[in-house]
């Protein structure tokens, strides 16, 4: 994390059909846009029936991230926020893409749930529009996935994020570009049947205004606009117009439509399916098109990070609420983690790491909530929770580091858990799982009294505590508990020694 706030900051949105780049500056608190990229990548077309992504697409999309690369490489660390939505949740050999395209970008690149997309969408939204509607729709179409929320103000309520896309939809129903009415009627059908459980939450009755955000849409709405079929965003007569249009023609390549540009062309059909059984199955009337999306949620919330306000802090506190955690025993907890990164901070870096600390901290309020599951095994319940609730802030790999530092910390040690991390935290975590460890093995008694001043050592793999005299003949609880310690983290490699 930066001690001051950088001049300029970016966000990258490796999405599905469009990869997209915004860099802005940031002086006096004001953020101005100096700079936009965008490239079609149509990064979903490459997913095979197994889900790997081929190497063709990968080599297009790196070519890509190349040019991005030159333009960001050199920021700051803590600067840029980059993301991968559907296709790379979806890729069975994502994390080997995920090392090259880092590598281009000079960036670390996070995975984010569906969930956690719509949350940014709606950020970029709220921030980039003056709507004064009291609650809001907002749509969103990607290549592989499309969102919907409903929020007020800059307040995400309702968030859903379902499995089809302007790419998706035109690679399974209009293959090499035909088209046809049936096939059309097919395509929406499936979109009406993917909103149908969600019907009722986002139907008409429950906002004031829909909006679009995306590249889909903001084309939908030019090619309406062009054609004199709507003046004012998109609207249900102008879709029904351009539907009927669309029926005259057997080849995408053969359509005539004013003010739809020749790449987009491709996913056009896919995209319109989807918008237009959202605007039947929820009864919408008319959209207005918002230039916010995805990469302006991520400045928003890079924005957060950078002046105090990370969202990821807000959702661990509410989960620590709905488990009803233990909050003077988890602060006990970080106070002792305290004291021994302050210690090891002269010889390991990771000990000073803000980044670091503030994983430690957090996996310290969350290590017991599997408790309100199960007492048993209660440090499995809690992994399995954080590696799979959606927690808003939090990207994929954020929560496999949480979880894998509250899986591991009690009970037998094993360094395997660690191997699914990505650098560096593969090579880290162990270690902080150890002082993790540590920190809940001397608050075991759960009792007020302060632990007293201790020196703590860790020379690789071999860590020491040492206490004052007789503290630890005083204290046979203690001294037991490491002793076991000691037994369990031997499997791991470790050694512990204590006085």
């Amino acid at each position: 994390m930066l001690n001051t706030p950088p001049e300029f900051v970016a966000a990258v949105d490796l999405g599905s059909n469009s990869f997209h780049m915004i860099v802005c500056s940031l002086k006096n608190n004001q953020l101005q846009t100096i700079d936009r990229l965008k490239e079609m990548v149509r990064l979903a077309s490459g997913l095979n029936a197994d889900q790997m992504l081929d190497e063709k697409t990968q080599l297009h999309a790196l070519a890509c991230l190349e040019r991005f690369g030159q333009r960001i490489r050199n920021f700051p660390v803590g600067s840029v926020r980059i993301v991968g939505t559907n296709t790379l949740r979806m890729a069975k050999n994502a994390g080997q893409f995920l090392i090259k395209a880092e590598l281009a970008l000079g960036h670390p690149i996070h995975v984010i749930s569906g969930i956690e997309e719509a949350r940014l969408i709606y950020l970029g939204v709220a921030h980039s529009l003056s709507s004064t509607a009291n609650l809001r729709l907002v749509m969103d179409i990607g290549g592989g996935s499309t969102e919907y929320i409903i929020g007020t103000n800059d307040t995400p309520l309702e968030k859903e994020s379902l499995h089809m896309g302007c790419v998706s939809l035109s690679n399974s129903f209009f293959k090499d570009g035909v088209l046809s009415k049936a096939a059309f009627n097919q395509a929406t059908l499936f979109a009406e049947q993917k909103l149908e459980p969600f019907q009722n939450t986002f139907k008409r009755k429950n906002w004031d205004e829909a909006i679009g955000a995306s590249g889909s849409l903001r084309s939908i709405a030019k090619v309406l606009q062009a054609n004199n079929w709507s003046n004012n965003g998109i609207t249900k007569q102008g879709l029904e117009l351009l539907v009927a249009h669309l029926s005259q023609y057997n080849h995408i390549n053969d359509l005539n439509l004013l003010g739809l540009d020749a790449e987009r062309l491709p996913v056009f059909v896919g995209g319109l399916a989807i918008v237009y059984a959202t605007f039947k199955s929820l009864n919408i009337e008319q959209m207005t098109i918002s230039d916010g999306a995805l990469r302006e949620g991520l400045i928003q919330d890079l924005l957060g990070r950078l002046y105090n306000h990370d969202m990821r802090a807000e959702t661990v506190q509410a989960v620590t609420k709905r488990y009803r955690i233990d909050k003077k025993h988890a602060k006990r907890i970080k106070k002792t983690i305290h004291i021994m990164l302050s210690q090891l901070s002269t010889s390991y870096a990771w000990a000073s790491d803000e980044t670091c600390v503030q994983f430690l901290n957090w996996a310290a309020d969350l290590h017991e909530i599997g408790i309100d599951i199960a007492h048993s095994q209660y440090h499995k319940h809690s992994a399995y929770i954080i590696g799979n609730a959606d927690l808003a802030g939090f990207s994929q790999q954020d929560q496999l580091i949480l979880a894998s530092l509250i899986r591991s910390h009690r009970r037998k040690l094993s360094k395997t858990i660690f191997n699914e991390l990505p650098l560096p935290w593969n090579v880290k975590a162990p270690y902080l799982t150890l002082i993790l460890r540590l920190a809940v093995v001397m608050h075991r008694n759960r009792t007020k009294q302060e632990l007293p001043n201790f020196e703590i050592q860790l020379i690789n793999s071999k860590i020491s505590l040492k206490f004052p005299d007789n503290w630890l003949a005083n204290s046979p609880l203690t001294h037991a508990d490491l002793i076991l310690e000691a037994d369990y983290i031997k499997t791991a490699g470790f050694k512990l020694e204590f006085s």
